[in-house]
């Protein structure tokens, strides 16, 4: 009877063992798999909806914006005893506008000044350059980068560059008195050196520049186009250069109606230059 009973007890055990490890393994692996597979139902759900009631809402308040706004604008309050005809916006009025071409034919004031004489001179004497530089004060020489000496004049206030062949070229003066003043100068420096010059220097006007304005606006892309001997490039300089070649004379002009002329050799001359030159722009402009 003993043998009987050991061999129940064996039996069992191993019954027990088995029903316990399966059904717990497969239970919890369905449970996670269905948890995540409804939550991903719900949130893909869940996300559309939200969205468009959200846009539904605003469009709602914009609409009832938009109406508020028109009910504002027709309600004015209109003032008893006035005249709807004065209620009604009144019409801009307009301003009578010149033409382009009209103005630059009405010229007006014409104001041109000298501004600068370039001449040159012969002292007809050797000049020793180097003596030169080292007493006299106000003075520059380099001989490896220019030949010349450079002298500055305080009054008045010019330069000129002196040559040791006895050749002098002044420029900054505004009138022939001043030129003849700043040559003088430089005789009476020279002085100082050892150096006697007893001849009177003949004075040759090289060139005469002149700045003011004509009195009129100028359309420099027009005279570009209709004007010959011209050069215009706005991107690297505002002003446009003309060559009157009747008058022998360069001007800059600006789309102000400044003016600078260079090329002439006489006050005369220049004037002359800036009467025909107001000619053919008005001839061009009309």
């Amino acid at each position: 009877m003993a043998k009987k009973k050991k061999k129940t007890t064996r039996k069992k055990a191993t019954k027990r063992k088995v029903s316990k490890k399966k059904p717990k393994k497969k239970k919890g692996i369905k449970r996670k798999l269905l948890k995540k597979k409804i939550f991903k139902k719900k949130v893909l759900k869940k996300k559309p909806v939200k969205k468009k009631r959200i846009k539904k809402k605003v469009m709602k308040k914009v609409r009832k914006k938009k109406q508020v706004r028109k009910v504002k604008k027709a309600r004015k309050p209109v003032r008893r005893g006035v005249k709807k005809k004065l209620v009604k916006k009144r019409k801009p009025i307009k301003v009578p506008v010149k033409k382009p071409s009209e103005k630059y034919v009405e010229a007006g004031p014409r104001d041109i000044r000298v501004v600068n004489i370039v001449v040159s001179t012969s002292l007809e004497h050797d000049i020793p350059l180097e003596k030169m530089a080292a007493t006299l004060s106000n003075t520059e020489y380099n001989p490896e980068q220019f030949p010349g000496l450079v002298i500055r004049i305080k009054d008045p206030k010019t330069s000129a560059l002196i040559f040791s062949s006895g050749k002098v070229v002044c420029t900054g003066a505004r009138s022939m008195e001043k030129v003849q003043e700043s040559i003088d100068r430089i005789i009476e420096s020279l002085k100082k050196i050892g150096i006697k010059i007893t001849i009177t220097p003949k004075i040759h006007i090289q060139n005469i520049v002149a700045s003011g304005s004509i009195g009129m606006d100028l359309n420099l892309n027009v005279l570009a186009m209709k004007l010959d001997n011209t050069e215009y490039e706005p991107e690297q300089f505002p002003g446009l250069v003309y060559k009157l070649m009747e008058a022998k004379a360069t001007f800059l002009l600006f789309s102000n109606g400044k003016v600078v002329c260079t090329g002439t050799k006489s006050e005369e001359a220049v004037h002359a230059a800036l009467d025909k030159l107001v000619e053919t722009l008005k001839a061009v402009m009309k």
